[in-house]
């Protein structure tokens, strides 16, 4: 099953038989003080850095997230969709728990969107699932509800099992565009959370065969070396069925690790991916060891 996204000129495939797809999570103000401030200038300048450094990290898709407290998100999005889209091809995931932004960025997108996110809130998935519809984009749904946010896998699976049949039966939004987020909590908060993500996962593909994504920064708030244990947890996810992740794609320990589970999982035919990856890398190497030497005479 694939989730088919695009940009005015690039598409992207997102499936269990294509490369792992890296949505690079770092267009967000939330922890970023300065471009909060930045945001509520309504300064748009630090977006250009924030693009070219996840596209050089190896990014397919860009998370774009305006909500800076006290900010004019709604305007803020009208304008960074097109600005992002005159730097960079790929497709874009519209990020906001806001319906008006959500829209103001849906109207200003050229191609096929991904929306972050729906719950299975009944009042959410009657705001936000008709957007979804009228702009033929896809979706994330996060299996939560307004009772709780489940630890137990098998509630999870309901939920998704409630969102995924509203979306398809009522509003006729095809399943394929429905990418589901089996909700990745905290380890430092316990550490059997990342065993009940993975449970999930499996649950979910196994009865719909749908594509997964989570925020990869999730799994490792509050801890040190946060990096290394995305590189650890990412593989295992991507194995269990996991198909994307909103992720720090500036990190090459991080991109270094899915880029490896393609290729053990056989998704990187001939490892060309993985030896192009290898490659580019050495180059950027060379190019910056010539520009210090330079530098120092």
């Amino acid at each position: 099953m694939h989730t088919i996204l695009s940009s005015a000129s690039k598409t992207v495939r997102i499936g269990d038989d294509q490369p792992f797809a890296i949505i690079g999570e770092r267009i967000n103000p939330t922890g970023r003080k300065i471009f909060q401030l930045q945001l509520r200038n309504g300064d748009l300048s630090r977006v250009e850095i924030d693009v070219r450094e996840q596209v050089d990290g190896g990014a397919m898709l860009l998370d774009v997230n305006m909500g800076a407290p006290l900010a004019d998100e709604t305007e803020l999005m009208r304008k960074a969709i097109p600005l992002i889209q005159q730097l960079t091809d790929l497709p874009l995931v519209i990020d906001s728990s806001i319906i008006e932004v959500l829209e103001a960025g849906l109207a200003a997108y050229q191609g096929k969107a991904l929306v972050n996110s729906v719950t299975a809130e009944d009042e959410r998935l009657e705001a936000i699932l008709p957007l979804v519809k009228r702009y033929d984009a896809a979706v994330i749904g996060l299996p939560n509800d307004e009772e709780e946010i489940p630890e137990e896998p098998a509630r999870r699976l309901e939920l998704t099992r409630k969102l995924i049949g509203v979306a398809t039966e009522k509003y006729q939004i095809a399943i394929e565009d429905i990418v589901i987020d089996p909700l990745a909590m905290p380890v430092g908060a316990d550490t059997l959370h990342p065993a009940r993500t993975l449970e999930t996962i499996a649950m979910i593909k196994a009865e719909f065969g749908v594509n997964m994504t989570f925020g990869a920064s999730n799994v490792s708030f509050g801890m040190p070396d946060r990096h290394s244990i995305a590189a650890a947890f990412l593989p295992i996810a991507i194995s269990h069925g996991l198909t994307s992740a909103i992720m720090d794609a500036r990190s090459p320990q991080i991109v270094r690790a899915v880029k490896a589970a393609d290729l053990v999982l056989n998704r990187d035919e001939w490892g060309a991916n993985w030896i192009a990856a290898h490659r580019a890398q050495q180059a950027r190497e060379k190019a910056e060891a010539a520009a210090q030497g330079q530098g120092s005479t």
